[in-house]
């Protein structure tokens, strides 16, 4: 990785930016790595037959077969074939197989250009940090690409770098997700560095504390200078609590410090295997033989040594609660505020995701329009949903002057309050309807958002209709039903909870306005207050 280590995407943290929400990838909070010099290749992904793998064979679990993604076998409905706001996307049919060893291959042929990506999925992630090695899941992913097989970390970044090709490593709650993209050419050695880093990773000891010294300095400068990077994991921290969710994916100044190569080389071998993988694939190859080369690459990657735990299902917050984060140099408050939201596959997500596009998920959004546009209170404020297999947090977030945070909050809640109750009118609808539908066919136009795609609708257990059937259910999508929705999924005024980050001093009285306050420093060590229940 030559790229510094994500975070938190700042972007997303500042504006807490959301996309369909069933059409989004998870892990909010994600750690990110890069190793690439884009010349030929898409951004995101890649993947492709190996050069050094062993001679090709034929699948040996499972014959080919196209399908649609996900649990079900069957094909998915096809999408209506008109709808009231325009065409809806199709998923385009992949060929689908299950190696001996669980490993999941999606496999789309894609000729247009000379190009394929991929998009490795491996279950698992953050949730699986033993208590008080909060960040081991990401340090062990991102050490995959510093050295494996016959190359050391400096080989590896050379042979991608050389061919035009690209590779990241993102860390997420509940998974590790590769992704590559190289010109089909180029295949077999895509195949080769991914079977390398996935089946044969070095984990040196001198990469290892590399990069955790270089998590832990960007920790301190996050927190030094912009504290909107890490919002948002103080807020996860503060409403999950004891729960999986409420762990910093990319760990902590107390937790990193602890990770050595033991604790790596132990949760890569309960975690990493090939009963973990969903590997999806889209470009300019034959699938059959594709499918060959990846059997013979992956095939005798051997499952994980333990069993997936079960992510236990979240809880909404009861009553309002208040977390002060002292920035004693701060000149301005950021806050969030909100409470568990849903689920990925929650019957009720188009409408969710209309809703919050009208709340706070664009730029014309109420939200927005009240605290910027009209007041002048902030530069931007917005709403998100972040789902998961269990449901993830909904928070609605900005950012004023000290002096007037009340102001800015009490306007917030107003806003959210209102709009719970009263929900939206036709014209809202309709512009949020013709929004995001606008929005949605260019997130599926390349093969890396393709491949993507696939490997989150498997890792959640959807099919194609998701995608299928999203114009449809768009345009379905009442005034009346997206009101329902959004009084059950929005935290009523009693059931709040707040993190504001700035100057203590200046905001105890504002705080205690909201609720029972905790306190603490943004020095602090940990992302939660002393004394607080931990895993």
């Amino acid at each position: 990785m030559n790229a510094p280590v994500r975070l938190r995407s700042a972007l997303a943290a500042l504006l807490f930016v959301s996309g369909p929400a069933f059409a989004q990838t998870p892990a909010p909070a994600a750690a990110s790595s890069k190793t690439a010099t884009p010349v030929a290749a898409p951004k995101a992904a890649a993947s492709a037959p190996a050069a050094s793998a062993p001679k090709a064979a034929t699948p040996a679990a499972s014959a080919p077969k196209t399908s649609a993604p996900g649990a079900a076998a069957a094909p998915a409905a096809s999408a209506p074939k008109t709808a009231p706001l325009g065409k809806g996307v199709t998923l385009p049919a992949a060929t689908t197989v299950t190696l001996k060893n669980g490993t999941r291959l999606l496999l789309v042929e894609k000729r247009e250009l000379p190009l394929v990506s991929f998009s490795a999925w491996l279950r698992g992630g953050a949730v699986t940090d033993p208590a008080g090695k909060e960040g081991l899941a990401a340090l062990t992913a991102q050490l995959l690409q510093k050295g494996a097989g016959s190359r050391n970390a400096q080989q590896f970044a050379d042979a991608v770098d050389g061919v035009g090709g690209q590779l990241e490593i993102t860390s997420g709650r509940e998974a590790v997700i590769i992704t590559g993209g190289f010109l089909s050419r180029d295949t077999p050695l895509m195949v080769e560095l991914l079977s390398d880093m996935l089946v044969r990773p070095r984990f040196d000891a001198q990469e290892l504390e590399k990069t955790r010294a270089r998590r832990v300095s960007e920790l301190a400068a996050a927190k030094d200078g912009d504290p909107r990077v890490l919002g948002g994991t103080y807020f996860d921290a503060f409403l999950f609590a004891s729960h999986p969710y409420g762990q910093p994916v990319t760990g902590s100044e107390a937790s990193l410090p602890t990770l050595g190569r033991d604790d790596v080389l132990g949760w890569a071998k309960a975690n990493l295997g090939g009963d973990r993988l969903i590997l999806s694939v889209v470009g300019d190859f034959d699938a059959k033989a594709l499918a060959a080369k990846l059997e013979a690459a992956l095939g005798g990657w051997a499952p994980a040594s333990q069993p997936l735990a079960a992510v236990p299902a979240t809880a909404p917050s009861k009553g309002r609660r208040v977390l002060l984060v002292d920035k004693p140099d701060a000149t301005q408050t950021y806050f969030w505020i909100g409470n568990t939201g849903i689920s990925r596959t929650d019957p009720d997500r188009v409408a969710v995701e209309l809703g919050n596009t009208v709340l706070g998920g664009r730029f014309t959004s109420l939200l927005n329009s009240e605290l910027r546009v009209k007041t002048g209170l902030t530069y931007g404020a917005r709403s998100s949903f972040a789902p998961g297999r269990q449901a993830g947090p909904v928070v609605l977030f900005s950012y004023t002057q000290t002096d007037s945070t009340g102001r800015a909050i009490d306007l917030a809640l107003d806003v959210m309050e209102r709009y719970r109750k009263e929900g939206m009118d036709d014209a809202m609808l309709a512009s949020a309807q013709a929004y995001v539908l606008g929005q949605f066919p260019p997130k599926l136009e390349t093969g890396a958002q393709l491949a993507s795609k696939l490997s989150e609708l498997t890792f959640f257990g959807l099919d194609a209709q998701d995608v299928d059937g999203f114009a449809g259910a768009i345009a379905s999508t009442t005034r009346d039903g997206v009101r329902t929705v959004l009084q059950r999924v929005l935290p009523a005024s009693q059931d709040l909870t707040f993190v504001l980050i700035g100057k203590a001093a200046a905001l105890r009285d504002v705080a205690r306005k909201y609720g029972p306050v905790t306190e603490m420093k943004i020095s602090d060590k940990r992302f939660t207050p002393p004394g607080a229940p931990v895993r």
